[in-house]
């Protein structure tokens, strides 16, 4: 199991270091995923994230979306959706970016040991959930039923689409799949991803479950657990909310009385939910 890992606070936090680039892989459109290495790196907890910034443009938070046990690697997945994320994306193999981290609280997956697993994400995000997936599957005997549960928009945004066939070819995961809207040649599920629970079974009252995607679906995926019986306080959701300093003193993302990047970006739907009902919030 990781454990929770934090910058040197011997370190400036604002002072970013160097991270090459080993391996680029391209996912879907506008989605790569780097490999990367840095000096004095020293691994990370599943749901924890770095600021990545090439220079002369900026920087902006992504989740780590590889393996916590191969602590020497970093792994992000990032999709080009604004000047920073785009310039990163265009970077390529053997490029030198700014990195600080790893920031923020984990996922609690020691909690859900002997208990039931579901992981619901919706488009990109299955890759700050991922490194949950690595983690219980290397540990597969301490839980009981693994259950994913991922949704995409068409079946070509489908984010680590062969990744997803290697797990439900396992006899001990259980994996669905769903998109939004169908393409020619596609057989499988239409509609929202919360419409899948459904289709699997678990026990409500000895489930944990992880959720990650847009703010929308996190908050009707959390509802609709909690309506089948699941604790709020075993519904874990990931914010990456307008997050600029990761150590909560620039105030961007401000939720209610906590702070995204130090605070979270992991919260308990008990915690959550009401933040996430404020329209204004």
């Amino acid at each position: 199991m990781s454990t929770v890992l934090a910058p040197d606070p011997q370190l400036d936090p604002m002072v970013p270091t160097l991270a090459r680039i080993t391996r680029k892989i391209d996912e879907i459109p506008d989605v790569v995923t780097f490999e990367m290495e840095a000096d004095g790196w020293s691994g990370f907890a599943p749901g924890q994230f770095n600021m990545l910034g090439p220079f002369g443009v900026g920087e902006i938070p992504i989740s780590l979306s590889g393996p916590a046990s191969k602590r020497e690697r970093l792994v992000h997945t990032i999709r080009a959706v604004g000047p920073v994320s785009r310039a990163l994306v265009e970077l390529q193999e053997g490029a030198v970016l700014g990195l600080r981290g790893p920031y923020g609280a984990p996922w609690p997956v020691e909690r859900a040991q002997g208990r039931d697993v579901m992981v619901v994400a919706g488009g990109l995000g299955l890759a700050p959930v991922r490194p949950v997936l690595y983690d219980v599957l290397e540990n597969r005997d301490d839980y009981e039923k693994v259950i994913v549960l991922y949704g995409a928009r068409r079946p070509e945004e489908m984010l680590f689409a062969d990744e997803l066939s290697t797990w439900r070819a396992r006899f001990d995961i259980e994996v669905a799949v769903t998109v939004d809207h169908a393409s020619v040649g596609w057989h499988g599920h239409v509609g929202v991803v919360t419409s899948l629970l459904r289709t699997v079974g678990y026990d409500p009252a000895n489930t944990t479950a992880y959720v990650c995607g847009p703010e929308i679906m996190m908050r009707f995926a959390a509802r609709a657990l909690t309506d089948a019986g699941v604790a709020p306080g075993e519904i874990w959701l990931s914010m990456e909310r307008n997050m600029h300093c990761a150590i909560g003193l620039c105030g961007h993302c401000q939720l209610g009385p906590v702070f995204i990047c130090r605070d979270g970006p992991v919260f308990d739907w008990a915690r959550l939910r009401p933040l996430m009902q404020q329209e204004e919030l």
